[in-house]
């Protein structure tokens, strides 16, 4: 963003956005691929999953530093504190015996309307409960649907929620399409490139070497860090975060948007080539 010549302020938030890979693009590439059962799918949604937490802690530091210009630590302090007293509390107190004792007492009474409705209610009830919090609304369906996973009824409730998930999926990706405007991005082609290239070769050196670094073999380390090479929705929320804030240029949104269509479109390919590298990895590496 420096180098660029776009500001202080500007690159704090670039760098921000281009740190976080999309958890909806990379659920639904492996979904449409057969991929989700797949040992390295597994290591990828754990790197998410922490993505999504330091997210949060991500956009109370920008905040402050946007703000006051230099971090309060207190507050970045507080914000880790109600992160693991909620999800202490509701992964742990409620997802180990409330809703699994609900819906084992009220299983007759259950047909599939009925448990979708249950299902996407508590989904939303979560939602509401993170953003009350000052948490991301993604972190609460997220936390909502690794309680669920871990009930009786986790592949009944997957089945009846697909289509839903497949319409929701759909409006996200037409409006990532809506956002973006042509002429801007021949405008800023090159920077798009630049930004598209580093995010590419940034998250598979660096998530993969991090893999690696975890204990897991070369192949595992290679697979996650193509499937990660991508940003989506939480550079969409610091970019409006930024702009909300009054800190960051206007045209910092669209070349983001644009980045992040591009390293989406190549996504299924990036999955693809993670097994030639492998090979050729085999070739060079004693």
């Amino acid at each position: 963003g420096l180098s660029l010549g776009w500001g202080h302020m500007n690159s704090l938030f670039l760098g921000g956005m281009l740190s976080m890979s999309s958890t909806t693009i990379i659920f639904k590439a492996f979904d449409d691929m057969g991929l989700r059962n797949q040992r390295f799918a597994g290591v990828v949604f754990g790197i998410l999953v922490v993505e999504d937490l330091f997210a949060v802690l991500l956009m109370v530091l920008l905040s402050t530093l946007a703000v006051s210009k230099h971090v309060e630590g207190m507050e970045l302090l507080n914000s880790v504190i109600k992160l693991g007293v909620f999800f202490l509390l509701f992964c742990f107190v409620i997802g180990i015996y409330l809703i699994p004792s609900f819906l084992k007492k009220a299983r007759t009474f259950l047909n599939d309307e009925t448990l979708l409705i249950v299902s996407l209610g508590l989904c939303l009830g979560m939602v509401i409960i993170a953003t009350k919090a000052g948490f991301s609304s993604a972190l609460g369906a997220f936390v909502m649907g690794s309680i669920l996973a871990e009930t009786i009824d986790a592949e009944h409730i997957e089945h009846i929620i697909k289509p839903v998930k497949d319409l929701f999926g759909a409006i996200f990706f037409v409006s990532v399409g809506m956002l973006i405007d042509p002429a801007l991005l021949w405008e800023y082609k090159i920077p798009i490139l630049i930004l598209t290239l580093v995010v590419m070769a940034g998250q598979i050196l660096f998530a993969g070497f991090g893999v690696l670094l975890s204990g897991q073999p070369v192949k595992i380390a290679i697979q996650s860090g193509f499937s990660l090479a991508q940003i989506g929705e939480f550079a969409f929320i610091i970019a409006s975060l930024g702009l909300s804030l009054g800190v960051t240029d206007n045209f910092l949104y669209p070349i983001v948007v644009a980045v992040s269509v591009v390293t989406t479109f190549f996504t299924p390919y990036m999955i693809r080539m993670a097994e030639p590298a492998c090979r050729a990895a085999d070739q060079v590496i004693p």
